[in-house]
């Protein structure tokens, strides 16, 4: 009935998404078929690869550890402050939309 109205337009039916999900069900999180595991990596690698090189080099490197003179809390301090700044404005946000 509703297909006969002039409003209403048919849609092409889609399947669903069949999982198959092996013998203990972990496999569907393993396949790269509609994951966002590829894209995650791409990005998260040059970061953790940049990471370890910085790593390195103020460990291993004499000269570049004589310069460095930020300590971890001071690094630590600068975060917590940074991310509690993102939180409470994201938190804003979402509290400015629901009314």
């Amino acid at each position: 009935p509703l297909a006969c109205l002039p409003f209403s337009r048919r849609r092409p039916k889609l399947g669903m998404i069949q999982y198959h999900y092996g013998t203990w069900g972990f496999a569907f999180a393993w396949s790269l078929k509609g994951s966002v595991f590829p894209k995650a990596l791409a990005l998260a690698l040059p970061c953790a690869a940049t990471a370890a090189a910085l790593h390195y080099a103020i460990n291993n490197i004499d000269d570049v550890e004589a310069s460095t003179s930020i300590s971890g809390t001071s690094v630590l301090s600068g975060f917590s402050f940074i991310l509690g700044f993102l939180i409470v404005f994201r938190s804003q946000q979402a509290y400015t939309r629901w009314w």
